[in-house]
């Protein structure tokens, strides 16, 4: 499974990249495959292995913040491995090749 999750601290200001990277590392020192980009982190794996990674990263906001924010989404496929990258290289693929008829 691909769940894409975002952590966010209420009540600590605006500025919460910090919070942010602190549930990041997290993610990171995982193992999964992970991607972060400017809205969401992507993590892949068996389903209990993501979730423990995304309450921990949850946890480690909760620790400096007041209130936490969570949306999550998840991709449930039960055999496919890879699809973090695949999903990615597949539209990029698409995009180097010429548009149909008609697509802009």
């Amino acid at each position: 499974m691909i769940v894409a999750f975002s952590v966010t601290p209420l009540g600590v200001g605006e500025d919460v990249g910090e919070y942010v990277a602190d549930a990041v590392r997290v993610v990171r020192a995982s193992g999964l495959p992970n991607r972060t980009d400017a809205m969401f982190t992507s993590v892949e794996g068996e389903w209990d292995e993501v979730m423990a990674v995304v309450r921990r990263a949850v946890a480690v906001v909760e620790e400096r913040a007041p209130r936490v924010s969570l949306v999550l989404k998840a991709d449930i496929r039960p055999g496919v491995t890879g699809a973090l990258t695949s999903k990615v290289d597949t539209v990029e693929r698409h995009l180097s090749a010429p548009p149909p008829d008609g697509a802009v």
